[in-house]
C-alpha cells in the first residue's frame, strides 16, 4: 500500500495529522493502525516519523467490507480513479 511519511512538529495529535492529510480528523484510526508502535502517544513531540497511508486505498478496503456485493466494485473504482 503506498504511503507517505510525516515528521511531527511539537503538539501534533492523531486528529491534527489526519486532518492535515485527509481533510477529516475521523481518519485518525487509519494513522493509528499504520503506526502501532506509536499508539501510546496522544500529543507528539517534534521529530516523530508517522506513516501516512494512501486514503484512496483505505476507503476502497472499507467499501469492500461494508457495501453489498453489487455496489462494491463501482464505488471502489469511483474512489480510486475519480
Amino acid at each position: 500500500m503506498p504511503s507517505n511519511n510525516y515528521i511531527t512538529v511539537q503538539g501534533d495529535t492523531w486528529d491534527s495529522v489526519a486532518f492535515r492529510f485527509y481533510g477529516n480528523e475521523n481518519y485518525a484510526d487509519v494513522l493509528m493502525e499504520a503506526n502501532p508502535d506509536l499508539i501510546e502517544w496522544f500529543v507528539f513531540d517534534s521529530g516523530i516519523k508517522i506513516v501516512v497511508p494512501d486514503i484512496r486505498e483505505i476507503e476502497a478496503e472499507r467499501i469492500a467490507r461494508t457495501f453489498p456485493e453489487w455496489r462494491k466494485m463501482e464505488t471502489a473504482e469511483e474512489i480510486i480513479y475519480g
